[in-house]
């Protein structure tokens, strides 16, 4: 993980997790790019959600993590991108089989619903997970228009 670059985007119910994330991850990646909101006043996910998108899309960034509430929306709204494959990840092992079997390049994470620790684990997993290729690279191929 050292060597990655991560763009991560919040609305306002996933700034403190961000936050908790990107301290204790400091030093396990190379840079974090920030493209969530800094406060806890309402905003609007996609604002954040489509320049980090964009941003792992170009290269730019390795991997994306997005937060909000529930992780639907910011998740969602980062799928719209044809080169992103995003998925809710509420478990380790959901984060864990998404990179192996979908080849998942951003992970959403539901700030009201877990815990920062559990919110830990999971994008650790995550990030440290390799695509396993072989019969899933048919099916990934499949997913972009």
């Amino acid at each position: 993980m050292k060597n990655l670059t991560i763009g991560i985007c919040n609305d306002h119910a996933g700034t403190e997790l961000k936050n908790f994330l990107m301290d204790a991850l400091k030093d396990e990646v190379k840079l974090f790019v920030n493209f969530g909101t800094d406060s806890n006043d309402s905003c609007d996910y996609p604002d954040f959600a489509h320049p980090m998108a964009e941003a792992v899309e170009s290269g730019k960034c390795d991997f994306g993590i997005a937060i909000c509430g529930t992780g639907n929306g910011i998740t969602m709204t980062c799928n719209k991108h044809q080169k992103i494959r995003g998925a809710l990840s509420w478990e380790p092992e959901i984060a864990k089989l998404a990179r192996e079997h979908n080849d998942a390049n951003v992970v959403g994470i539901p700030a009201r619903f877990i815990s920062k620790e559990k919110a830990l684990e999971i994008v650790k997993v995550f990030l440290s997970t390799k695509f396993e290729g072989g019969r899933h690279e048919r099916r990934v191929a499949k997913i972009a228009l």
